[in-house]
């Protein structure tokens, strides 16, 4: 398929804590001819970060770029197993009876794009300096890191002060990527990683370049390059897929669907996602801080009725999605009940209720506009505050200042969110952290994921936000594109097994 070469679209830059998602299987469409290695991969993505630092500017759209393309750490995920933790930088690690010790065996013959080789110096530098930086985002998953060593070149020691249960996950993520020690690049303009792909070019506002890294110490990329082409309007990114100026598209409006499925030359596929479309209560500010109004809220919304609108999507009542340990269905916990809602709000002295709702524009209109219609029934009037990222991230995310809010947060294992009063959801419950305490310094999985879920069903059951769905993103794939991933695409993106076959 073609480069797209001219299409008007909005430009949308979103440098801080993207909260869209979708982790692995593959797909492989009949291709229609032989894998053309010198090929070109164009994708599209809806929301483009304002730079490359990975390491200091937040977003998803910079993990699902970089992570595993360009940027690795010791381990990363393996998305076709349910978010298993699998070999990167090191090929192999022991974990000591106690959980408190981490022996790595790194990889040889690794270099980064600039053609130097991986070292032992390398890991430890980029591990005490994110365990050291706050500025390094996710900095705090490495709190619990005592000390870092190398005994001989090829191993890497990591010794904690307690047992995290979650540490090698954690290790996938920002923190656990690995630099080289002492480099100079501008970080936030160009990139020196050792994945299998390197930064050509970007151009902001429309793509970001990725070529193939022949040096790469793993199986080339099935591509030359890769084109990843942000269009964050809807109607333009379907007619770049329709005119075939791209060859997949993310994201698809499901509305819009049958325009691509009509050129006969995209399958559209649909994968498991830890993405939580939350509506978000302030639990620490009146009327949110009583239960029964935040229990009413939730039985106003009918869940499955706002899915059929949407064109998309599961239902979730809980705060851990179905890929993550401590997954529970909970959806007989609640369920849509106007008159029960209505009752609550007369016991709270809640009736006639006016709330606003803080939303980020780049959400569809239609969730606001259901939650307006949903609540008018139960004699609640919703005011819709639709406001840029920048602005949610400051008046909701940091300052607190909100009623309701929705995002979708699209990280996995994210549970501790809950277990953290000072998060902007404003819950604070004793219970839960301590549970959630217990799950991360217990060695046994099974026992983790129990107390995991027994935490959910203690913050479902307050009603400390309402989970309106588990988005199940649709995406347009090529005809001409085997392999492509499946899952979890809005947070790691991993290409270099995809092919194109030649036309």
């Amino acid at each position: 398929m073609l480069r797209r070469t001219a299409l008007a679209t909005s430009m949308l830059l979103i440098g801080a804590l993207l909260l869209t998602s979708c982790t692995g299987s593959n797909t492989t469409p009949n291709p229609t001819g032989e894998a053309d290695p010198n090929a070109t991969l164009t994708v599209r993505l809806s929301l483009e970060p304002s730079n490359l630092d990975i390491r200091r500017t937040s977003g998803a759209s910079l993990e699902q770029a970089l992570i595993d393309n360009v940027y690795q750490g010791l381990v990363t995920r393996n998305g076709d197993d349910s978010n298993a933790i699998a070999p990167a930088l090191a090929t192999a690690w022991t974990v000591s009876p106690d959980g408190l010790t981490y022996t790595f065996t790194l990889r040889q013959g690794v270099t980064f794009h600039d053609g130097s080789a991986l070292t032992a110096d390398d890991v430890i530098t980029s591990l005490q300096t994110a365990k050291d930086d706050p500025t390094i985002q996710n900095s705090s998953d490495l709190a619990n890191v005592a000390s870092i060593a190398s005994p001989d070149a090829s191993t890497v020691v990591v010794t904690l002060a307690k047992p995290n249960i979650d540490f090698l996950f954690a290790m996938t993520g920002r923190a656990g990527l690995i630099f080289k020690s002492g480099d100079t690049t501008n970080f936030q303009t160009a990139a020196n990683g050792t994945g299998p792909f390197r930064v050509e070019s970007r151009n902001a506002g429309q793509s970001l370049t990725l070529s193939r890294y022949d040096g790469y110490w793993g199986d080339k990329a099935g591509v030359a390059e890769v084109v990843l082409d942000y269009i964050p309007d809807q109607s333009a990114a379907t007619n770049a897929a329709v005119a075939g100026d791209v060859d997949v598209a993310l994201e698809i409006d499901p509305e819009l669907r049958g325009q691509i499925e009509g050129t006969n030359n995209f399958t559209i596929e649909s994968g498991l996602t830890t993405d939580k479309g939350t509506l978000a209560f302030n639990n620490q500010r009146a009327p949110l801080n009583d239960q029964r109004v935040r229990e009413a809220l939730r039985l106003a919304i009918d869940h499955k009725a706002l899915i059929e609108t949407l064109g998309s999507g599961d239902e979730l009542y809980g705060p851990i999605a179905p890929l993550d340990p401590g997954y529970e269905d909970l959806s007989g916990s609640i369920s849509y009940n106007p008159d029960r809602a209505r009752e609550l709000l007369a016991q709270a002295g809640a009736e006639n209720l006016s709330l606003t709702l803080t939303i980020p524009n780049v959400y569809p209109t239609t969730i606001p506009t259901f939650l307006v219609s949903s609540f008018a029934d139960v004699g609640v009037t919703l005011k819709v505050n639709s406001v840029d990222f920048t602005a949610w991230l400051q008046d909701v995310y940091t300052n607190h200042d909100y009623d309701l809010s929705f995002v979708r947060h699209v990280e996995a294992r994210d549970f501790g969110n809950w277990a953290n009063p000072s998060y902007y959801f404003g819950y604070d419950n004793a219970e839960v952290q301590g549970l959630y305490a217990q799950s991360l310094a217990t060695t046994d999985q099974q026992q983790s994921s129990d107390l995991l879920a027994e935490a959910a069903r203690i913050v479902s059951d307050e009603d400390a936000a309402d989970w309106l769905f588990l988005s199940t993103p649709l995406t347009a794939v090529g005809t001409n594109v085997s392999n492509f991933p499946k899952n979890s695409l809005n947070v790691r993106l991993p290409l270099a097994g995809v092919t194109v076959a030649a036309e």
